[in-house]
């Protein structure tokens, strides 16, 4: 049976703040323990209004502290910014606190210039995106070989638990890259829209399974998908929650034009141009809407397409309350519990 997991933004809604949405995050990780989720992983975002989750290893810290038995993890910590040494200490840190419960998420989005910039101030250079996989997974996992070999160093705190380490990607290069690391794949609906994503997602599958390497992190292979859901008790609310994904996704700005994510009384304010009607339609390929019948009916689909072994489902629509009801009724739908 599929498994269901949560990947959170921490996203502040309207009239909320910074501190509403991570004390929400929190509430929402218990809520989905409670209802039988697998994971629960929390993004990075930086520069980003709206999100308040920046640094993922802190947030993961406190839901992981304030849950029982739910796997946390980062979805995911965009390596080209930092140290492959210090990203192991960190989760070093976690799994030393919660034994068997830390995924570590590993991704490669730059974010915008700015905060390129401001993140890299002091690196001449950038180590390769796989090189920097390589050498993280050496320091997570105490591997020393002749192909891992770096340093006689140790991250610490040294433990006997290993996080479990996945490769979040949208193409069949970062399929062959998590395979040949022992890594799970993770692979993203949500970053763009493109007509031909699903077979790009198949394919990238296909390889990963056939050329999947047994390691410390990842003893099998786990494929696992995430899109945008939006899920309400009506196919008709659902819509009406989706409007507000639409006008977010928009991304103007570099998704700096909303201080807090919008309401759907926002977005049914917003002034649309042409182009972003197109925009808004595109999009909607990233997404499963409507209402837990035809969500399922849709979540099925993909999981035959992928052959998935989980859905790390994307719940972002305005309003704690919605967000809950949409976990609620995924969990029902799919008796994970």
């Amino acid at each position: 049976m599929v498994k269901l997991s949560v990947l959170d933004y921490a996203q502040i809604d309207e009239l909320k703040d910074a501190q509403s949405a991570l004390k929400e995050s929190t509430d929402l990780a218990k809520v989905a323990e409670k209802l039988g989720f697998h994971r629960y992983w929390v993004a990075e975002h930086h520069n980003v209004p709206a999100f308040a989750s920046s640094s993922p290893e802190m947030l993961m810290m406190h839901i992981a502290d304030s849950t029982k038995k739910i796997r946390i993890g980062s979805g995911g910590v965009m390596i080209p910014h930092y140290s492959p040494y210090k990203v192991a200490e960190n989760f070093r840190m976690l799994e030393a606190f919660h034994p068997n419960r830390i995924d570590l998420g590993i991704g490669n989005s730059l974010g915008t210039n700015l905060v390129n910039k401001a993140l890299n101030e002091t690196k001449e250079r950038k180590l390769p995106y796989n090189q920097s996989i390589q050498d993280l997974y050496k320091y997570v996992t105490d591997t020393n070989d002749a192909e891992h070999r770096l340093n006689d160093i140790t991250a610490n705190p040294k433990v006997d638990t290993v996080p479990q380490m996945f490769q979040l990607t949208t193409s069949t290069r970062g399929a062959k890259n998590a395979a040949k690391n022992g890594l799970g794949l993770t692979f993203g609906l949500f970053p763009n829209a493109s007509s031909d994503k699903l077979n790009v997602g198949k394919e990238a599958a296909e390889i990963y399974r056939s050329e999947f390497k047994a390691s410390k992190a990842v003893e099998r292979p786990i494929v696992m998908f995430s899109p945008f859901v939006v899920v309400a008790d009506t196919d008709a609310e659902a819509k009406e929650l989706q409007k507000a994904l639409d006008v977010w996704l928009l991304g103007k700005n570099h998704f700096d034009e909303f201080k807090q994510f919008p309401s759907v009384e926002t977005a049914k304010n917003y002034q649309f141009t042409q182009e972003d009607l197109k925009i808004v339609q595109a999009n909607r390929s990233r997404m499963v809407v409507g209402d837990i019948d035809s969500v399922k009916v849709q979540l099925d689909h993909l999981v035959n397409q992928f052959q998935a072994d989980e859905i790390l489902i994307i719940p972002l629509m305005p309003k704690i309350e919605n967000r809950i009801k949409a976990l609620e009724l995924l969990a029902d739908r799919f008796s994970i519990k």
